[in-house]
């Protein structure tokens, strides 16, 4: 069994973005810029995006956070949100979800530039995603497909099942997984809350891709040998003996599926840092758009 390290692959390409980054430095261009809007003191989301700050930091891209209060009316964020659609200095930015209730979080996501949606939540770019078109993928879906590549696991002829049907995660994963190419070409089932004999299907799997939110929700029994289980679940469990309070989890019971498994991803350590990375690979391509972009009206 092999431990699908997304910590250290995280790593890796942050250190060639920082390598890209330097280089546009020496050829004198403009650095990417990525901006993230809180609303709130939700604590998952601000640590969420203090390590996307931090990450910019990192490989030397121009990082800018907005803070608003919980209490900020729908029109006030959709305001902020045009005001960056607007500066040319940034690339592209994020909108942290969960938002509070008086807001409509699907107007705020169309409100969002789709040259700057570097979260990929846009319809326009999940349409261009399944036209199989040049977009922004959602960083966590693109992480799992950077996991799979970089650690050349076989997905052509597979058959991957997909545990939840967000459109965070699990719609995306399924478009992605059955596109043609590298990772893809597998043959995809989509199964959800209401799937009925669900372990007759992950069972038949040789790769199992689960976001569901609800810990432990995989157990041994319902994977064959040898699948490759990517567990994009994160929960905290109440946990006495823990200093925290909590314990993280994954929706994989890993003590009993990693004895069954050949890939398997830990949480935390598995597809969370991958996220951060494959946000700031899209805000590099964002960058490098908008370069292209302004080159040819010069010309």
């Amino acid at each position: 069994m092999t431990i699908l390290d997304g910590k250290k692959i995280s790593n890796d390409i942050k250190n060639e973005i920082a390598e890209e980054v330097t280089k546009m430095k020496e050829r004198g261009e403009k650095v990417p810029h990525l901006a993230a809007i809180i609303v709130g003191n939700d604590g998952a989301s601000l640590t969420y995006v203090n390590s996307k700050v931090k990450s910019c930091k990192q490989v030397g891209f121009e990082s800018s956070l907005y803070r608003l209060p919980s209490t900020v009316s729908e029109l006030e964020l959709l305001d902020k949100i045009e005001e960056l659609n607007q500066n040319d200095d940034i690339d592209g930015f994020i909108v942290q979800l969960p938002l509070p209730k008086q807001i409509d979080t699907q107007k705020v996501l169309l409100a969002v530039d789709p040259d700057k949606d570097v979260d990929g939540f846009h319809p326009t770019n999940f349409g261009k995603m399944a036209f199989d078109m040049t977009s922004f993928i959602p960083a966590t879906p693109f992480g799992i497909l950077e996991l799979l590549e970089r650690y050349d696991i076989p997905t052509k002829g597979k058959h991957t099942v997909v545990i939840g049907r967000s459109y965070i995660v699990g719609r995306p994963m399924s478009i992605l997984m059955g596109r043609s190419g590298f990772p893809g070409n597998s043959t995809v089932t989509l199964t959800h809350e209401f799937t009925k004999n669900i372990t007759q299907i992950t069972s038949q799997a040789d790769i199992i891709i689960i976001a569901v939110g609800i810990p432990d929700f995989l157990k041994g029994e319902m994977i064959k040998d040898d699948a490759v289980i990517i567990d994009v679940g994160i929960t905290r469990v109440p946990d006495e003996d823990s200093p925290r309070g909590y314990i993280i989890k994954g929706d994989v019971d890993f003590e009993n599926v990693s004895k069954r498994a050949s890939y398997i991803t830990p949480v935390p350590g598995g597809v969370g840092p991958m996220t951060v990375s494959m946000l700031l690979k899209n805000t590099l391509l964002a960058r490098e758009r908008h370069r292209a972009l302004k080159k040819e009206h010069q010309s």
